[in-house]
């Protein structure tokens, strides 16, 4: 798919010497949704607010479907949406009335319909004529996604867009979102959760102390970083790890009753059986296993964990 945000050498240097972000390169394909990870001060926040117009680059480029950001700053901004981490709207007005206002911001012409299909799937439509400062905190949240696609945006970026809402409006997000997705709309989703980015993620990348450390397709990145694990529980207790067993990489666990065995996913088919029959030979009984793969989560945490880069006034 054709990229329709292109970022080179992207960096962000704030007048107190904090280097927020370190030369990011990034491109964002048509349709996708991708996900950007890392822990809190880590450069989500400023990459979107350079890409939408808010922050100023120092240097580097942002183009977003060809139209550079800064050159060419409403074309750009006219195909992004974008629904910010914080409850800003105005408190007074009502739903009707503020997502028909951040249209018209747009220069696009009125258009009940769609403001209607809006609302109807974020299920506003029977509080459009309630003032925002009514609603519960769920609502207004939905208000700040109906707000950013008024305009019937190309890109649509969630900064946080469940942080503190209930499971039910999270699974009904992701609902809109993939629906969005379906329909041509482009993802870029930034989310403390994990498994948020697990379930709705095409590609993924992680970003800490201001650089972009990885950036791959879900489904490869969890088959080249995550391991998976067996582990056998053993009919008689052990101090040491039996000889014998050394072509595997074995650990003891719970005190010599466990044994567990890391391995990747493409040794699984022909390490386990290998190591059940040395067992077997080597007389060594267990009375239960079970395997665990890594999630998105254990290998997040190693990526930043494993990759600390040095940045100026860090």
């Amino acid at each position: 798919m054709p990229a329709v945000i292109s970022i080179s050498g992207l960096t962000k240097t704030y007048a107190s010497g904090l280097r927020a972000l370190e030369a990011v390169d990034l491109e964002v394909r048509k349709g996708e949704i991708f996900a950007l990870l890392g822990p809190n001060g880590a450069g989500k926040t400023t990459l979107i607010s350079i890409i939408c117009g808010i922050v100023t680059p120092t240097a580097g480029t942002v183009l977003v479907d060809g139209h550079d950001i800064v050159r060419d700053y409403r074309a750009s901004r006219s195909r992004i949406g974008l629904v910010p981490q914080e409850l800003t709207t105005d408190m007074f007005e009502t739903v009707w009335g503020t997502v028909s206002f951040s249209r018209g911001l747009f220069g696009r012409p009125p258009n009940p319909a769609h403001l209607e299909k809006v609302l109807r799937s974020l299920s506003l439509w029977e509080k459009r004529h309630d003032r925002i400062m009514t609603l519960s905190g769920g609502m207004k949240r939905r208000v700040l996604i109906a707000k950013a696609l008024s305009h019937e945006p190309e890109i649509l970026f969630l900064d946080e867009p469940t942080a503190g809402v209930d499971v039910e409006l999270r699974r009904d997000m992701w609902a809109l979102v993939r629906g969005l997705c379906e329909s041509g709309v482009t993802i870029i989703l930034t989310t403390h959760y994990i498994d948020e980015a697990e379930e709705m993620a095409d590609r993924i990348g992680v970003i800490n102390k201001g650089r972009l450390i990885v950036v791959e397709e879900k489904t490869a990145l969890m088959k080249k970083l995550g391991k998976k694990q067996l582990t056998l529980h053993l009919l008689t207790r052990t101090t040491s790890i039996p000889a014998g067993l050394g072509d595997w990489r074995l650990a003891l666990k719970d005190g010599g009753n466990e044994l567990e065995y890391t391995f990747d996913a493409d040794e699984e088919r022909t390490s386990i059986p290998s190591l059940l029959r040395r067992l077997s030979e080597l007389g060594i009984e267990f009375k239960d296993l079970q395997t665990r793969q890594s999630s998105l989560e254990d290998i997040f945490v190693s990526l930043v964990s494993e990759r600390q880069p040095i940045r100026e006034g860090a």
